[in-house]
Formats: structure tokens, sequence, C-alpha cells
């Protein structure tokens, strides 16, 4: 190791592992939370991704702890927490629960610490953030047996994006976390809506799995599960073949028939495309009911707040969905192609979208599951920002 790369590790330098079903984003961090470097994968994680990591940290400074996001905790790990081989068993035993998620993180999680066998790794879930969902809300209408011995029971998801959007959100309106009332909504290639009362999450559209609520991307949402029987009885489809239509076929791009993004459906909507336009108003329409069954849980609506992928910088996609929720307050959200501009070129991390003054403030917050990965990260290691990372990666955190 070269002497300003040991240096540069004595700093508390944060790696972040972001690993989905086709796509590993990487990411540096400082210790004063500053983004050093990040590096998109050109290959889904397998093989190929000890590779694409040991490039990268050839380059960088070496990192003295690393944060992974992995998407479901299951019922055992309700904290972020080291991984060790206890936690490494729990997070392969609850990996059919977010099969398109966990199991590719779990490669990468591998592959990093064979890479950096004495540096820190700690698992940041996105199920923390609901973890103390109330009972009703977390309860499926299902008999005792299912939900003590089988475990059903709502987890929700998101909770890394959900956590960094609403602390951005009282910073903007200026108010403490613990005394808002909003509903965050994540778009991306999946996609949820949160009620948060008071700094906790109340209610969330996503399940026992990431497949539960609105439509997304690729995944089909919500489905009548007597549909599904049916499906089974009448034209035999196999459990295999459910299971890859509706997390890999369905959404906008089993609506449109073409495409799962929301840029090539408005374009192609524009251009007269019926199916294009189908989907488009079948996923607005998934986004104002998931909003406004949100806000049922909550006394009042503080803010509506959007992220992700298709929150942050898809602008007519945002303006149906706000511009048909006047029954909560919503104005609208403003097409500013000016802060579209900003958006993108990451000037700004929130803006203020609404119309009206006097309605329902909406938010628009740019993408942060990264840094609040090595946020969470370092509170795990129990060190503040600009404090050297010094833990060993043999112990666990407090997990009950």
């Amino acid at each position: 190791m070269s002497a300003d790369r040991s240096d540069a590790s004595r700093d508390g330098h944060v790696l972040v592992l972001d690993a989905g079903s086709s796509s590993l984003h990487i990411a540096l961090f400082a210790a004063d939370g500053e983004r050093v470097a990040d590096r998109d994968a050109s290959e889904p994680p397998g093989p190929a991704a000890a590779a694409e990591l040991r490039n990268f940290l050839s380059v960088v400074p070496a990192p003295a702890a690393v944060g992974h996001r992995i998407v479901h905790s299951g019922p055992h790990l309700t904290a972020h927490t080291l991984i060790d081989a206890r936690v490494r068993a729990l997070l392969a035993d609850v990996a059919d629960l977010a099969p398109l998620h966990v199991t590719p993180a779990l490669r990468v999680v591998d592959a990093a610490r064979e890479l950096l066998p004495d540096v820190p790794h700690v698992a940041c879930f996105d199920t923390v953030f609901h973890k103390d969902l109330p009972a009703p809300a977390r309860t499926y209408a299902v008999p005792e047996r299912w939900r003590a011995e089988y475990g059903l029971r709502r987890y929700g998801f998101h909770g890394l994006s959900y956590s960094w959007a609403l602390r951005r959100t009282a910073q903007a309106l200026g108010r403490p976390v613990d005394n808002l009332q909003v509903v965050l909504v994540h778009l991306g290639g999946g996609c949820s809506a949160c009620a948060v009362r008071n700094g906790r999450s109340v209610d969330t559209t996503m399940g026992f799995t990431p497949l539960e609520g609105l439509v997304m991307s690729r995944r089909s949402g919500s489905l009548d599960p007597g549909a599904l029987l049916w499906l089974q009885r009448r034209h035999g489809l196999s459990t295999d073949e459910l299971d890859d239509t509706l997390h890999r076929q369905s959404g906008l791009l089993g609506l449109s028939g073409s495409s799962g993004d929301t840029r090539d459906l408005v374009r192609a909507r524009a251009e007269g495309d019926a199916a294009a336009a189908l989907a488009l108003a079948t996923f607005t329409l998934s986004c104002r009911r998931g909003i406004a069954s949100m806000a049922a849980s909550l006394d009042r609506l503080d803010a509506l707040v959007f992220t992700g992928e298709i929150g942050e910088d898809q602008p007519e996609v945002r303006e149906e969905i706000c511009s048909a929720l006047t029954v909560l307050g919503v104005r609208g959200g403003l097409l500013v192609p000016e802060l579209e501009d900003l958006m993108r070129e990451g000037l700004r991390r929130i803006d203020r979208i609404d119309q009206a003054v006097r309605g329902v403030p909406v938010f628009v917050v740019a993408t942060g599951e990264t840094q609040q990965i090595a946020a969470e990260t370092r509170r795990v290691l129990g060190i503040a920002d600009g404090e050297v990372l010094q833990r060993s990666g043999n112990g666990t955190a407090d997990n009950r």
C-alpha cells in the first residue's frame, strides 16, 4: 500500500456498495461526507463484481470501512449492523424474500470481504426505517399461524432513501423531524410511498416483499391474489413462471410492451403510442392511490416529497401525479426546465416545486441512498464524521 493511500485510510473513507439485480453502484466518501469517487459497474453483480471492485480500489484512497445496501433484513435483524458469520447466515436465509436484490448483494458482500478482510463491513437495511410500524399497518389479515409461524407481515422498503429525504425535507421547512407529518414517494425501478408521523414510518405501500404496492418499472405491484390462484389452476402457470413474470415482465414494461423507462414512454406517448399512454396513466393513478392511502394514516399533510430517479428527474410524471391530488391540498408540480437542469447537474439537493404558496409544499429531493449508507455505517461504528475508523469487523451490533 502506498504512503498516500495509507494516510487516506486513516482519514476514515467509507466505501459504499449498492448492488441490484443488474447493476452495482460503487462510491467512496471522505470523513466529511464528500463523495471522493464513484462508478457504475458495467456487469451485473456476479463473478465480475470482484474484478470491478478491485479495479476501483486500485485508484482511490483505501477505505477504512465498507457499507453495503441490503434491501431485506428479515425478522431477526432490526438495526444496521456489522457483518459477521452469524449475520451473513441470517441474510442468506432471507434472500428468497427479495431475490432480485439480496442474492446479488450477498455476492458483492462476499467479494468485498475477501478483498478487504481487515476493515469492518456494515449491512445497511432498507427495512430498518419501518421497523416500528404500528401493529395495524404491519399486520396482514391472515390466520395467526401464518403470522406467527410463517412470519407474514409488512416490512416496508426504500428506507435508506426515505431517511435521507426526510432529513432534507425537515431542513428545507426549518422544522424538526419529530414534528413533521409527510408522505414520501420513492419512484425508480422500484416504487413505493410512505407515511411519516413525527419522524417515524407509520404506513407504507410495500409489504412482505418489494413486489407489493405501486406499479413499478418491471414489477407488477399489488395484484388480486385470487388472480394468481386462477392463473395456476386454470392455465397451469408454475411458481417460477409467476415469479419471473411478476418481477421482470410486468409493470410499465408489461403494460407498454416496449419499455419500463418512463422517459421512453413519455416520448412514445407524444408520438401517439396508445400502449405507452395507458402505461403512464396506470402508473400515475397507482401513485396517486398510494399517496392518498398514506395520507390517510396522518393527521395532516405537511409536505409531499418525491425522490428516486423518476421522482427526481421526470417532471411530466410528477405533474400528472400532483395535478390530480387537489383533494389533499396539493396544487401541482411545476415543470421548470431550469430546475431540472440544476437537479441533473447535482447542484441542488432539494427544491420546492408546488404552484401555490398556500397549498401543501411539494419537494423534490435528489436521491441520497449512498450518502445515507455512508452515514449509517459511521453510526454503527460509533464514530462521527471526521473521526478515524478503528473498529475491527469481528463484532456485531445489537439486533434485538
